[in-house]
């Protein structure tokens, strides 16, 4: 089926579901919409038991839509430049030591926790998997997912500071994972022994590469738009913009999520003053909006349509099980961890922990990701892809549906302390 057709059936699957949660459920749309996808997988499983023929036709259908290529090549930049558009500079500086600290040496250490806990799960079920495969396991499962967190922490209600530092972490973190991923995969289907220098190479070209990338493209965009006042011409750059420096380091080998994180958040602040006018401001606001929904919308539809094609069996669904708990606890320790190391310098909110662990939401990203191992390293690869879409799946329904409640509930702690400590 060609590519106009399969949108066009996804456009179509999405919209209603999207219509259907917003008139007769009233879920978050991104949640509403995966959890009514998976539901109606879980009912073409029942219609392909009666009619195998049926579910093979369906499962045809997801494969030739490539969910890496369409998430990693096509919506991610869009996604994480609309999500950036919004995050001011100054909220992200004064909550630059933990957001740096989570986005880089926690993603690191929680590469080599899940790893070390994977591998142990698989010694204790006597199942040969190699130590590669299992930090594989860890760097696609460790950064949160800005596209996650950034859909659903809008109907959140969690305090502004709280909100930036998960949001900055998600941004920024997701670069670095596929860095530690991508130099990781280097190890394991490499013909030859990869060097530390190498390593630094990667990181260089990868992290330092794209970071120069987005300041450069997004400073030539902010002096283009203060040539001219035009919203059209402007929302034309800011497009040109976000897709020309995502495919620029893809060539390069450089980090294009990173790249057009930084290019978005130039553009959407340093622009935002100094280059558009109130109206340019407006139409470019309502332009990434309808991008950025319509998007998430397509990608957390076919996040559900994706049980159809996961490799299910009994070993497989066990350890997914158990990775969620796994990696809740590593991501407590790492939070945990983090702030008490920062806490002699500055002082964080009550329930700091608690909201950035069960905030840090998993989404596509780490199901791309498990995908490409499955052209990578081999069989093995299918047992690791199902654990990742189960965490996913928990962390964005029962995450994402209860993050607000935590919120809510560890301000009325905190309103309770104060008014405790005023008594008498």
């Amino acid at each position: 089926m060609d590519a106009f057709a399969l949108t066009s059936i996804l456009l179509v699957v999405a919209a209603l579901l999207a219509f259907f949660n917003r008139r007769f459920i009233g879920l978050p749309s991104t949640i509403g919409v995966m959890a009514m996808a998976l539901v109606a997988s879980l009912i073409m499983v029942g219609v392909g038991a009666v009619s195998p023929h049926f579910i093979e036709v369906v499962r045809e259908l997801l494969e030739d839509i490539n969910f890496s290529d369409a998430l990693l090549d096509v919506m991610l930049a869009f996604l994480l430049f609309a999500g950036a558009l919004h995050v001011k500079l100054e909220d992200l500086a004064g909550q630059k030591w933990i957001i740096g600290a989570l986005a880089t040496v926690g993603v690191v250490i929680s590469t080599i926790a899940v790893g070390a806990l994977t591998k142990l799960f698989f010694i204790a079920m006597d199942y040969p998997m190699p130590w590669l495969n299992c930090f594989l396991f860890g760097a696609l499962i460790a950064p949160t997912d800005p596209i996650a967190v950034l859909g659903i922490l809008k109907s959140a209600g969690v305090k502004k500071s709280l909100e930036t530092k998960v949001t900055g972490e998600s941004l920024f973190n997701d670069g670095v994972g596929v860095v530690v991923f991508v130099a990781l995969l280097g190890f394991a289907t490499a013909d030859h022994e990869t060097t530390a220098g190498e390593i630094g190479i990667l990181f260089a070209q990868e992290v330092i590469g794209a970071l120069g990338l987005g300041v450069a493209f997004g400073v030539f965009t902010y002096w283009l738009m203060r040539q001219i006042d035009d919203y059209l011409v402007e929302v034309l750059l800011s497009l040109a913009l976000c897709a020309g420096v995502y495919s620029l380091a893809g060539a390069l080998h450089s980090s294009g999520p990173l790249a057009v994180v930084v290019a978005g958040l130039l553009v959407g602040n340093q622009g935002r003053k100094n280059a558009m006018s109130s109206l340019t401001v407006q139409r470019l606001d309502d332009f990434w909006e309808l991008c950025d929904e319509l998007l998430n919308v397509l990608l957390f539809v076919l996040i559900g349509l994706e049980v159809l094609v996961i490799p299910w069996s009994p070993v497989r669904l066990a350890f997914g099980l158990v990775a969620i708990p796994m990696t809740l606890l590593v991501r407590f320790l790492a939070v945990g961890g983090t702030v008490r190391a920062l806490s002699a310098k500055r002082t964080f909110d009550p329930g700091t922990v608690r909201i950035l662990t069960w905030g840090g939401l998993r989404g596509g990203i780490s199901i791309a990701l498990a995908l490409i191992l499955r052209e990578s390293v081999g069989e093995s690869a299918d047992i690791l892809l199902t654990a990742t879409y189960v965490v996913v799946v928990f962390s964005i329904v029962v995450q994402g549906l209860t993050v607000g409640k935590l919120a809510a509930r560890v301000d009325r702690q905190t309103a309770e302390v104060a008014a405790a400590a005023k008594l008498p």
